[in-house]
């Protein structure tokens, strides 16, 4: 009977296509001294940056895990980081009203502009614009050449959680406390759609790398698909057992990593919607998620203070 048993249980692991232990912890990076808001991988997926609730930005070594960099000049929550596409520079928003512009090399800040409290930056695909996600319900967009505001984009009733460029550059998005996603043109500055279903604020959204697809999280506690094209929701998945905070395509587009204020990553597999790895080991809530551009690593940043890098290669 003993035998039996043993011999079910084993073959239920090898059938098991994604399991846990696929997904390992590779290194854990202390240095925070308050949350980290938000991650971001260079191009090259060499380094890592970071920022906090302690008004800095850290920059770490992806293959050592060793924080070579401390980048201060904010003088409030750093809310975003994110690469510029060439990885030349790093742009960070905070709740100063600041967006700053760092030299990714030497960790010298090049520039400081004047923005609302950002609680999200994205360049655009050809890195001459940014976009930020503000607490006074906009979006701004920056010329970077000139340093000038050219669009402001009014819709959201409540502040702005996260915001994306499509890949092809024409379309921005926007995920508000409002319950709302807004898609606006870029071409003319204005909203060209607006896509309701969430029942809870959208903290989080991404577009799929070849552009057809946007995902987001909510405070519903589900991730949402959206068909880009017809706007419309083509699936839910539920899992997380409190609000879900972020959300990420892998680099082929076959799997979203969402975390949440449940202290956990999931993985789903966007084919047949189910969760395939949960990742545990934060002691707080996951604020922030990011793939590496080789799909092999994800970066995750929390209230506890850290980030974690889990090797995530055999669950592609």
């Amino acid at each position: 009977m003993k035998q039996l048993l043993w011999s079910v249980i084993v073959g239920f692991i090898a059938a098991s296509p994604l399991s846990a232990q696929e997904a390992k912890l590779r290194h854990t990076l202390n240095g925070h001294t308050e949350l980290v808001c938000s991650v971001d991988f260079s191009p090259d997926g060499k380094t890592l940056a970071s920022g906090s609730y302690d008004k800095t930005i850290r920059l770490w070594d992806v293959v050592s895990g060793k924080n070579i960099a401390v980048l201060n000049g904010h003088t409030g929550t750093v809310g975003s980081v994110k690469f510029s596409p060439d990885g030349k520079t790093l742009a960070s928003g905070g709740m100063d009203k600041t967006i700053r512009l760092w030299n990714a090399a030497t960790g010298k800040n090049t520039t400081v502009l004047e923005a609302g409290q950002s609680h999200g930056v994205a360049f655009s695909p050809d890195g001459n614009r940014l976009a930020s996600g503000n607490i006074d319900t906009t979006v701004t967009v920056l010329e970077l050449a000139s340093g000038k505001n050219i669009a402001v984009l009014n819709g959201h009733t409540q502040w702005i959680m996260s915001v994306v460029y499509s890949p092809d550059g024409k379309t921005i998005a926007s995920g508000s406390m409002d319950t709302t996603i807004m898609l606006w043109d870029v071409a003319g500055w204005k909203r060209s759609s607006i896509l309701n279903g969430h029942t809870g604020p959208v903290t989080s959204v991404a577009f799929s790398h070849d552009g057809k697809t946007l995902a987001s999280a909510s405070f519903d506690r589900t991730i949402r698909l959206w068909d880009v094209a017809t706007n419309k929701n083509t699936a839910a998945f539920r899992g997380h057992t409190n609000v879900a905070l972020c959300v990420a395509f892998s680099p082929d587009d076959k799997i979203i990593a969402s975390g949440s204020h449940d202290n956990t990553i999931k993985l789903w597999n966007i084919s047949t919607g189910e969760n395939s790895v949960t990742l545990n080991g934060h002691d707080k809530r996951v604020n922030f998620v990011a793939y590496s551009p080789d799909g092999k690593t994800l970066a995750s940043g929390s209230a506890d203070k850290t980030i974690k890098l889990w090797d995530v290669e055999a669950t592609k």
